[in-house]
């Protein structure tokens, strides 16, 4: 299948960027937003002022707010709503979507109900579809700067990995490929909890060292949770693992690194959010993870220390210091594992 018209829903930093990637590329590109006035305002001055406030975008992008013509004639179609909504929006492409169209997660998330991830949500509300996701380091601002940038898309089907890559690979946006897209997933929606312990360590004059030590900590919490669920732990050791959560954990550009941030220097968590103006993931995730932790026996001093501050009201210094010198365990779990099995 050669990818002619790409729909992206949601009209977010990152979905405006990725949008406007695809529409450099030479495709037709829908941006599907629910408010008629930033329609009106991003066709017009070809600008997303509140997310992007001076990126201008290409002529070849279409803001849209009626979802049927945004999605009717999509070869492929990018989702990168909250994961609140991300099943409600999937939910109503169903009557509109065309067979054989491709569906692209950009959303890092976990849905509270179940616990489903945002390609298991596709593939149970639209079965017969083709389903990937695609994660990374990637800070929106920055790929409006046309930073070089990396992101990996996961998908089991080689075809659709390609199809991918060809749609996103430009000269300052690489797509790596990987068919893990449970590792993969977990991994975006995973760090977001680490780069809010790392803005609360910043925000308490925590240096280098301890960002460091938090982020090597981090990750393996990460891959000794995303190994119990089935994940690769290699997978965890790539884009969409260690980079995406080092510059989530290493710049206030993270939403998540901000909450952190904020919190530590005293606020509330309720006057954060209403401050940041967009969805911080981190918080929704860290309460769904603690719980699946526990109900598996999965160990994860990092998240329940910072569950415990969020949700138990419990002084920020103390639960830091003592996680961090407290917690004894092997630095590299799976290396040590493989090498006890070849034994």
């Amino acid at each position: 299948m050669k990818v002619k018209d790409v729909a992206v829903l949601g009209g977010g930093s990152f979905g405006t960027v990725i949008a406007n990637i695809i529409a450099h590329n030479g495709h037709k590109t829908k941006l599907w937003m629910r408010d008629a006035q930033q329609v009106e305002i991003l066709n017009r001055d070809r600008e997303n002022p509140n997310y992007l406030p001076g990126y201008t975008l290409h002529e070849n992008i279409q803001a849209i707010q009626d979802l049927e013509a945004a999605i009717a004639d999509a070869d492929m179609i990018f989702v990168a709503v909250p994961s609140t909504s991300f099943r409600d929006v999937v939910s109503q492409m169903k009557p509109f979507l065309r067979e054989g169209t491709i569906l692209v997660s950009l959303t890092k998330g976990i849905e509270a109900a179940n616990f489903s991830l945002m390609s298991q949500i596709l593939s149970e509300e639209l079965p017969d579809s083709k389903v990937a996701v695609v994660s990374g380091p990637n800070l929106a601002k920055e790929i409006a700067t046309l930073s070089p940038t990396g992101a990996v898309v996961a998908s089991t089907d080689a075809e659709v990995r390609k199809e991918v890559q060809e749609t996103l690979r430009s000269a300052n946006f690489r797509v790596y490929a990987n068919d893990d897209m449970l590792g993969v997933e977990l991994g975006g929606s995973l760090k977001n909890i680490y780069a809010i312990m790392a803005g609360l360590a910043d925000a308490r004059g925590m240096g280098h060292n301890t960002n460091s030590m938090l982020v090597t900590r981090s990750l393996t919490e990460m891959a000794r949770f995303g190994v119990a669920l089935g994940a690769d732990p290699m997978t965890f050791l790539g884009l969409s693992g260690v980079g995406d959560l080092i510059v989530t954990c290493s710049t206030p550009l993270s939403r998540n690194f901000r909450v952190g941030k904020a919190l530590g220097e005293g606020k509330s968590l309720e006057s954060i959010l209403a401050e940041l103006g967009q969805v911080a993931e981190g918080v929704n995730t860290l309460k769904l993870v603690v719980d699946k932790a526990a109900s598996i026996g999965v160990e994860m001093p990092l998240a329940q220390a910072l569950y415990e501050i969020i949700y138990n009201n419990q002084d920020i210094e103390h639960i830091i210091n003592s996680v961090l010198l407290e917690e004894q365990g092997l630095d590299v779990e799976f290396e040590v594992g493989r090498a006890k099995q070849l034994m």
